[in-house]
C-alpha cells in the first residue's frame, strides 16, 4: 500500500485530514503529517521527512502532498524527491478525499487521482 506524507503550512494539513477523514470515517493509508511553522529549522524538517518516509514507504511508495509550490513545505518536499516518491503541490479537500478513496492504487495511479480529484474539485459557482 502507498504511504501518505502531508507537509503543509503550520497546521493547514492535519485540518484538511481531520476534514477528509471525518467525510470518509478514517484513513485507509499508512500517514504522516509534517507541519512546517515559519520559524521552523527547514533542516530539521527535512531530516523528520526523511524519516517519515522510511516508516510509510512499505515497498509501494510514498505520495508526497504540500499546500503551496514554491513555499517552504513545498521545498521539503523536492529534497525528497526519489524512486517511489511522488509530490503533488496545491492540496485541497477533494484531492485528499479522493487519495483516501483509491488506497489500493498504484503510486501512479493514485497521484493521478490525486491531481484530477484536486482539480475537478474547484468549481465556480455561478448565481
Amino acid at each position: 500500500m502507498v504511504g501518505l506524507l502531508i507537509i503543509t503550512h503550520n497546521n493547514v494539513g492535519g485540518a484538511l485530514f481531520d476534514a477528509a477523514t471525518s467525510v470518509l470515517g478514517s484513513c485507509p493509508l499508512p500517514f504522516e503529517i509534517l507541519p512546517v511553522s515559519q520559524n521552523c529549522d527547514p533542516e530539521e524538517r527535512i531530516e523528520k521527512a526523511k524519516k517519515y518516509l522510511e516508516k510509510l514507504n512499505q515497498s509501494d511508495g510514498v505520495l508526497v502532498i504540500t499546500d503551496m509550490y514554491g513555499s517552504t513545505p513545498s521545498n521539503i518536499a523536492t529534497k525528497l524527491a526519489a524512486d517511489q516518491v511522488t509530490i503533488i503541490t496545491g492540496m485541497n479537500l477533494p484531492m485528499l478525499v479522493r487519495v483516501m478513496n483509491y488506497p489500493n492504487l498504484s503510486l501512479d495511479k493514485l497521484a493521478h487521482k490525486a491531481v484530477s480529484g484536486g482539480q475537478t474539485g474547484v468549481i465556480e459557482v455561478e448565481n
